[in-house]
């Protein structure tokens, strides 16, 4: 079984999902601002969602994190790497609640993750498959350092693909 991580930036604690953050999670994936995502979700589709997030850190030792709120204990988010059959790459997500938005708490903690990926699970490479419509997540990532891919393998033939430090693995 692998140990999934805690994490600590200065604003948020970057920890592992619990039962208790189904609620908001699937608030959000049901909602208009999972366009991006591929959604709205239905109860099931965010369920599995949801339970995937998780069980990838067993199956592939990278997986979701929560986003906490270090002086609250708020839940404000997630970020993950995803890995697995439905990735073509190993990817780095996030989203955030509405009510975090606009303070740099994904590039927060997307960057501590990205490092994380890289220092410890030794990625080389890392992607993020974006909606072409989400501008936000693509100015995030050009903030990370990340730079357009368009020759990268995508799980949807519409997404843009943005490669964090590195070049593409041999094919």
């Amino acid at each position: 079984m692998t140990e999934i991580p805690t994490l600590r930036t200065s604003r948020t604690i970057l920890r592992p999902m619990q039962a208790n953050d189904w609620p908001d999670y699937h608030r959000l994936m049901g909602s208009d601002r999972a366009v991006f995502m591929g959604g709205p979700f239905d109860r099931k589709a965010a369920w599995g969602m949801f339970c995937a997030d998780h069980a990838q850190w067993d199956l592939f030792g990278c997986g979701a994190l929560m986003i906490e709120d270090r002086q609250s204990g708020r839940v404000l988010g997630q970020v993950g790497i995803n890995d697995g059959p439905l990735f073509p790459e190993r990817e780095l997500g996030w989203f955030v609640y509405p009510e975090a938005e606009g303070q740099g708490l994904a590039y927060e903690a997307a960057s501590a993750l990205r490092d994380w990926a890289r220092d410890v699970l030794r990625c080389r490479t890392l992607v993020s498959y974006l909606d072409p419509g989400n501008i936000r997540s693509a100015r995030l990532a050009e903030r990370l350092g990340a730079v357009p891919d368009p020759k990268a393998a995508r799980p949807d033939p519409t997404d843009l693909v943005y490669r964090h430090f590195g070049a593409a693995p041999p094919a």
